[in-house]
C-alpha cells in the first residue's frame, strides 16, 4: 500500500509537441521547469517508500488522489489584506487543469517506480482537486491493492 503526501506544485501532463525539421515531422515532449520539479518531487516521495522485496504487484488497484493546488496571487486582496481572498475568488471549480492530466503524471511515476506492472491495473480511482489554503500544495497519494476473490 502507498499512503504518502507529495509536497510541491502539481502540474498536469503536457501534450506532445510536433515540429518539422528537414521536411520531417518529429513529436517530442517538452517539460517546463515547473513540470520537471513536480516529477522530481514525485520521484523523491516514491523512492522514500519501501516496497519490500516482493517486486511489482500484478493485481487490481484502487487509487485515491487529492491534489492541493496553489492559489494564484490574483485570488488574493492587496495591501494589508493581502492574506485574504477576494470575494470574486473562485471555489474549487475554478482550477483550469483537468484531473485526468494531473492524474496521468502520478500514475506514470508510480509505474516507473516499479510498484505495479502497468497503470492499466487501476480498476477504481477517486480524484479530487482543490485549492490549498492553509496547508502546503501537493498531492495525497493512496494506492491500495485489491484482494482477489
Amino acid at each position: 500500500m502507498i499512503d504518502v503526501f507529495v509536497a510541491g506544485s502539481p502540474k498536469p501532463q503536457s501534450r506532445p509537441r510536433v515540429a518539422v525539421r528537414g521536411g520531417r515531422a518529429m513529436a517530442y515532449n517538452a517539460d517546463s521547469k515547473d513540470m520537471t520539479a513536480w516529477k522530481a518531487a514525485l520521484d523523491a516521495a516514491l523512492k522514500s517508500i519501501s516496497f519490500g522485496s516482493f517486486g511489482s504487484f500484478g493485481g487490481p488497484m484502487h487509487v485515491e488522489l487529492v491534489f492541493r493546488l496553489p492559489r494564484p496571487k490574483a485570488h488574493y486582496r492587496t495591501g494589508k489584506f493581502s492574506h485574504l481572498l477576494k470575494d470574486s475568488a473562485p471555489g474549487d471549480e475554478g482550477s483550469r487543469c483537468d484531473v485526468d492530466n494531473l492524474s496521468k503524471v502520478v500514475l506514470d511515476k508510480i509505474t516507473r517506480s516499479g510498484y505495479w506492472i502497468d497503470d492499466n491495473q487501476v480498476v477504481f480511482m477517486s480524484v479530487r482537486k482543490r485549492w490549498a489554503f492553509e496547508e502546503d500544495p501537493g498531492c495525497e497519494v493512496r494506492v491500495i491493492p485489491i484482494a482477489k476473490k
